[in-house]
């Protein structure tokens, strides 16, 4: 890495000059780093706008997984029946599939050689478990803070490797060069926060052959959401420039504890604790759900399958499945502005419209668990103590206690699924730019859970391997990068000249943050409303617009809010698009949201004609295609659906692919 400087409006700023340059803290953006120095290209550079500060070192849930290829026992296994599975889950790409279910036991077994400590038995094998959409027991788990733990061992080798890094850098935007036909990344634009009083407003550039994009999913774009508060998201850069996106309609959503935001998932849901919501001020206790479900058993039955159906299912909605009850905590708290918690200081009440809780009322499956689990006794917070004492400690650390207060929850945003689109060596339509992690838009409608982690690590390890090979040039003399990237420069400069305006209102781009949040919560959260799409993607383009033009903050500290709020009011305006588009082919209820439709089902009747809705079928066009959106160089909205591709069946004669291999015709 080569720091010069280049000169703008007559002031000088700091320019980097490095082949590769990693954005992002995260576990995918390390596995990136880490096997690029692996691989031999050493010249690589980490800019984060805080280490540490984003999902992987901040999320979790009572028992973290990881998804892996299965490595113990007698249960049959292979890369290409784990692949099916990955592809089963609809609109995933079946090459992607097979990359990440390839390399899922060399990106593990990574991972255990950098201490993460994944649990083994005497002889070493590593068993599993199964989690949601998981046939097979591949599963494993570091207990609640698995991706914790991998962001720590990851980190720790990127300190050894000695990999530079820009800490308290926010990148802003993405710089490109036109080659021929095609978009090629150069590099980005950095606020360095500890500099932004300067007269250069903290600009730092960064010139490099290759941009790798870790930055995470947009978790600010919700007001109910589970990620951590600091990470907004950076997709909207990668729009601006025309990155193609793909499944943006694909999210997943849950059930998360908000004063602490973690899922409430697994043990915390098996143990069956009383579901209570109440007005803002505390007042008006009640056990809602006993108002939908016909008995205590139903009831009690539902909440402890929540704990492993956790994400929202619309599939598992009728007969009082688990996920009703998703519906009916969105209900009480969007819908009808209450609140609702967990309580675990004592067992369900029939509140003398139902049975009060009592095991025998249990179905087969929920009551051989917990009998298994030795604990069919006592409260919900004595069986958590006796099946998962960390799930109390860990609120415990965070100022809840579990023994003395309920839990508040809401219905948040958990996942992305759908991102940006990439290749199987998770390169970008935008050459040399390369979104690894959640950004990338890997996964389907349905996945198994715990296979973001693996296709983090796989994808920052095939992006390295790509780059290694094929993208080892220098980057762009320093006088040549200021000229592709000037004339975007001076107007990034002036806005943020223009932006600060002392006399500003302070809380200003905090209400624009807020109404961009509300509104996709609103339109674009589990509950989605063909009557409504319309309005809220005409409103998300006017913000968006009118940030860019009116938005004005009073202090240089709020400039990084204030890029940040324009990338991400842009970045839901693609999201919102996205959905509309999905409706209008006819697009209904699936993954994780329920598309509202008169001519569907009830799913209980206590609900009402207003909750109706039908289930997308396999033979539908939107099932059978991906949509890919982006915007063109005049900043007009493109849609496509494209077919989704097999999984490769590949010729695996070792001699041909010996061949192939030692004349490097690999990494194409």
């Amino acid at each position: 890495m080569e720091k010069t400087w280049i000169e703008l409006e007559g002031k000088r700023f700091p320019l980097y000059s490095v082949n590769t340059l990693v954005i992002g803290s995260g576990a995918a953006a390390f596995s990136a780093a880490i096997h690029l120095v692996r691989f031999g290209q050493t010249d690589v550079a980490i800019v984060t706008e805080k280490w540490g500060g984003g999902t992987s070192n901040n999320a979790g849930s009572d028992k973290q997984t990881y998804y892996k290829l299965s490595l113990a026992g007698d249960i049959p296994d292979s890369p290409y029946q784990m692949a099916e599975d990955l592809f089963a889950g609809g609109c995933m790409h079946g090459d992607i599939a097979l990359c990440e279910a390839q390399g899922s036991a060399q990106a593990f077994f990574n991972l255990v050689s950098l201490g993460v400590p994944f649990p083994h038995d005497r002889y070493g094998a590593y068993v599993g478990y199964k989690t949601d959409h998981d046939p097979r027991q591949r599963a494993t788990s570091a207990g609640p803070r698995t991706s914790r733990f991998m962001f720590e061992c990851l980190a720790r080798e990127v300190t050894r490797l000695g990999i530079p890094i820009f800490d308290h850098h926010d990148v802003v935007s993405l710089f490109t060069k036109r080659v021929g036909g095609e978009k090629h990344a150069i590099g980005a634009l950095a606020l360095n926060k500890q500099d932004l009083s300067s007269e250069t407003r903290g600009f730092v550039f960064f010139n490099a052959t290759n941009v790798v994009l870790g930055t995470g999913g947009p978790g600010g774009m919700y007001k109910s959401s589970v990620y951590p508060e600091c990470q907004l998201g950076s997709t909207g850069m990668a729009f601006e420039i025309g990155a193609i996106g793909n499944n943006l309609t694909e999210s997943q959503f849950g059930l998360a504890s908000i004063k602490f935001r973690w899922n409430v998932s697994g043990t915390y849901q098996q143990v069956i604790p009383r579901y209570i919501s109440t007005e803002q001020d505390g007042s008006d206790e009640r056990e809602f759900l006993n108002d939908y479900f016909p008995t205590m058993g139903r009831l009690a039955t539902a909440i402890f399958l929540k704990g492993y159906q956790w994400p929202f299912d619309p599939r598992k909605v009728k007969n009082f499945g688990s996920s009703l009850i998703d519906i009916l905590v969105y209900q009480e708290t969007v819908v009808r502005k209450r609140r609702v918690f967990l309580d675990f200081r004592r067992n369900p009440s029939g509140a003398g419209k139902l049975q009060d809780f009592a095991f025998e009322l249990l179905e087969p499956e929920a009551y051989e668990y917990l009998r298994k689990s030795g604990a069919l006794f006592g409260t919900p917070i004595e069986r958590l103590q006796k099946m998962n004492q960390p799930a109390i400690a860990l609120y415990l650390e965070n100022g809840i206690d579990l023994t003395q207060e309920p839990l508040e929850i809401a219905v948040c945003a958990q996942h992305n699924n759908g991102g940006l689109r990439g290749n199987i060596w998770w390169e970008s339509n935008i050459r040399h730019l390369f979104p690894v992690g959640e950004v990338n838009g890997t996964h389907g409608v349905y996945r198994p859970g715990g296979s973001a982690l693996n296709s983090g690590q796989v994808g920052g390890m095939r992006a390295a391997m790509f780059i290694a090979k094929r993208y080892n040039a220098m980057p762009l003399d320093p006088d040549d990068f200021l000229k592709e990237c000037h004339e975007k420069a001076h107007k990034l400069f002036g806005w943020a000249r223009r932006v600060v305006e002392p006399k500003a209102e302070k809380e200003a781009v905090r209400r624009e943050l807020q109404e961009i949040q509300e509104r996709m919560t609103e339109y674009g959260g589990i509950i989605r409303d063909p009557a409504r799409i319309e309005k809220a993607v005409e409103e998300a383009w006017r913000q968006y617009h009118r940030l860019k033009d009116e938005l004005r903050i009073p202090s240089v500290t709020e400039l990084p809010l204030a890029f940040r709020v324009v990338d991400l009011c842009l970045t839901h305006a693609m999201y919102l698009e996205a959905i509309r588009e999905y409706i209008a082919k006819g697009g209904k209820s699936r993954g994780s949201y329920i598309i509202l439709d008169a001519q569907g089902e009830v799913p209980c009747d206590a609900l009402g004609d207003a909750w109706r809705f039908r289930l997308a079928e396999p033979s539908d066009f939107v099932s059978q295609k991906i949509l890919e959106i982006w915007l063109d160089e005049e900043g007009r909205v493109q849609k496509q659906w494209v077919d989704i591709r097999p999984i490769p069946r590949e010729d695996a004669w070792f001699e041909n692919v010996w061949n192939d291999y030692m004349r490097d015709r690999i990494v194409l």
